[in-house]
């Protein structure tokens, strides 16, 4: 179970579960959304309060994800992460198609995390980051791919501190005149 008490200056990543729910549904309440491209916090809390058990189940094993869009598409396997202090600061996920470095063009990405406002500025998302990878080198990858808002400095930090290298710059699909940066992470 999650307290102040038991706050420490260890991060670590931890596996979703009915006993973190109460702090997740917490940091929904809170306004924080797990989604960066669209704020799902009010939709899941809806949901988490319904039925618990079944939300903590469908988040990470429904076959599909609702994209910004409202379309539905197929869920990639992925391992998926709480990030804790002694208290819930946020998650982190690795999505993947096995065998190959390619993603559909729906995953900007393999990996997407979302620390909670009231956790940023510690150093969480790089750390977080830098633990995950571990977990896709041994799904057989080498390297990443992880993309941010071209505008968004801190992420930018968290990717290049993991040892990220600039791949390309996109339109952003969400944002008109808008960019994204691309990057390649090393697993290693």
């Amino acid at each position: 179970m999650y307290s102040r008490a038991a706050m420490t200056d260890t991060m670590t990543l931890i596996r979703p579960s009915l006993d973190w729910l109460p702090a997740y549904e917490a940091a929904l309440a809170q306004g924080w959304s797990p989604d960066t491209t669209r704020d799902v916090s009010g939709e899941q809390l809806e949901k988490l309060r319904r039925d618990p058990e079944r939300f903590l189940h469908d988040l990470f094993n429904s076959p599909t994800i609702r994209l910004a869009d409202g379309r539905d598409v197929p869920r990639l396997p992925a391992h998926d992460f709480w990030i804790s202090d002694g208290e819930f600061c946020g998650r982190i996920s690795f999505r993947f198609q096995p065998g190959t470095e390619e993603l559909p063009p729906n995953a900007l990405g393999h990996i997407g995390y979302a620390i909670v406002p009231w956790k940023c500025r510690r150093g969480y998302a790089t750390q977080a980051l830098r633990q995950i990878l571990p977990v896709a080198r041994s799904e057989g990858f080498s390297r990443v791919q992880i993309s941010c808002d071209a505008e968004n400095e801190p992420s930018q930090k968290v990717i290049l501190a993991n040892g990220g290298v600039l791949m390309k710059t996109i339109v952003h699909s969400d944002k008109p005149g808008g960019a994204k940066f691309v990057y390649w992470v090393p697993t290693s």
